[in-house]
């Protein structure tokens, strides 16, 4: 008797029978492996995922308001407050405004996010190395043009779209309005 059973393919099977369409599976694998494989070697230092990319700007640009902050992040303006807020608690920014403008909020490093830099960074190094080994030097270099122009050319759409019909990616709460409008 063949019975058949909803067993999940192996990974070689399950990379084999990814369509060459599905390019967005692909990147989105490939974030998803870089990002856990960073997670794994922050929670040593007791840094997230989350806060990296807020350290890892501030380290290059320290004195960002939120909005510049949230912007170079790309993420929303609640979500870098949250993660800010935290960051706060744990001792790695503090918040400052300047005199004669209170409504602009600059976030700064403090000295204990400073001394993580020189642990951290090099971890994002290791991961690199990691992702690209086996590879050769010309291939590395046509997969970083070749990202580079699809995040352009994604770009550049999205833009149009904001023009052309005024839409833009929702905020998570509006999201959520709007799914709950649906049911």
């Amino acid at each position: 008797m063949n019975v058949k059973t909803n067993a999940l393919p192996d990974r070689k099977e399950w990379r084999n029978s990814i369509p060459e369409d599905r390019l967005a599976h692909l990147i989105k694998d490939a974030r998803r492996a870089m990002e856990r494989a960073l997670q794994i070697r922050l929670i040593d230092h007791s840094v997230s995922f989350g806060h990296w990319s807020f350290l890892r700007i501030l380290w290059e640009h320290d004195g960002l308001t939120q909005r510049e902050l949230s912007g170079l992040a790309g993420m929303s303006a609640p979500t870098t407050f949250a993660a800010i807020n935290a960051m706060e608690a744990l001792g790695y920014v503090h918040r400052s405004q300047r005199e004669g403008n209170k409504k602009n909020v600059y976030i700064h490093l403090t000295l204990k996010s400073r001394a993580l830099r020189k642990h951290l960074l090099p971890l994002a190094e290791e991961i690199n190395a990691v992702a690209i080994s086996g590879l050769e030097p010309e291939d590395v270099r046509i997969a970083r043009k070749v990202l580079t122009k699809i995040v352009e050319n994604l770009s550049i759409d999205e833009k149009g779209l904001q023009e052309s019909s005024n839409r833009r990616v929702p905020s998570t709460r509006a999201l959520g309005r709007l799914l709950q409008l649906d049911r």
